[in-house]
């Protein structure tokens, strides 16, 4: 029999929370979701020459190798869609679309054409133009309790569908970081103040990884940077590609067995 994904995800998620330690905290069960209240205060400075402004990158899973894992992730270069607090599920994909399977490649095209097809009148921008598959925005910015709301998987998928490669918001509800974290669609980052309310969109940003898990946006337009919680255990869950990926790797579910 299959393995479902609802099982996989519970099996997963209690086997990261049991064996990780202070980056756990991701893992947390409270409604709304927050990376690590212990991490390292936000800082901003002046964006210097030194500073990456580097394309995407193409993504890189990730790999082992004799010495132990190794995780390789992109660096998102592009122009930036800011969102306010509470964006919830039905403004990210409308319920209406639910019937929609990610699986499918057509249904695929249009859950990414229909990505934040639900946002109220006050955000004038569009995130993805009418008639087209795709948006120019890499990144979301957005406030507090993003992604609130129902447990449907359609949320991330059509957010990565459409090209958003990572949402960077002051906090998550808890079952749409999960959602990003089994599905391997888009990069769920946290940051330690409001940047929504420093950030305008259409503002030129990078996202960068750095070697100890952490993040760093840079916002070319503002001339400021902003440091990001890391992602712990998650992050190597979303690098591999989502939960089916992860697990095959780890050995959990047959590497034949299909999602």
């Amino acid at each position: 029999m299959a393995t479902s994904l609802h099982s996989l995800n519970s099996t997963l998620f209690k086997s990261l929370a049991s064996s990780s330690n202070k980056s756990s905290s991701s893992l947390s069960p409270s409604p709304v979701f927050r990376l690590n209240s212990t991490s390292a205060a936000f800082n901003f400075k002046p964006l210097t020459s030194s500073s990456s402004s580097s394309a995407i990158i193409t993504r890189a899973v990730a790999s082992s190798s004799e010495s132990g894992e190794s995780h390789t992730r992109e660096t998102f270069h592009g122009l930036c869609f800011v969102l306010k607090d509470n964006i919830d599920t039905d403004q990210i994909i409308p319920a209406e679309y639910g019937t929609l399977i990610p699986s499918i490649p057509e249904d695929r095209q249009k859950l990414g054409s229909f990505a934040l097809n639900g946002l109220p009148k006050l955000y004038s921008e569009r995130f993805v133009v009418p008639g087209e598959m795709k948006s120019k925005y890499s990144v979301i910015i957005g406030g507090d309790n993003f992604g609130c709301g129902s447990s449907r998987e359609h949320a991330p998928v059509c957010l990565g569908a459409a090209g958003a490669k990572a949402v960077v918001a002051e906090s998550y509800a808890r079952i749409f970081f999960r959602n990003c974290v089994a599905t391997g669609e888009i990069f769920p980052l946290e940051s330690e103040v409001r940047i929504c309310d420093e950030c305008k969109t259409g503002d030129v940003v990078t996202v960068e990884h750095k070697e100890d898990g952490s993040s760093l946006l840079i916002n070319h337009t503002t001339r400021k940077e902003y440091n990001l919680k890391p992602l712990g255990d998650a992050g190597p869950v979303i690098d591999a590609g989502g939960i089916f990926a992860y697990a095959r790797k780890a050995g959990m579910i047959p590497a034949s067995s299909s999602a």
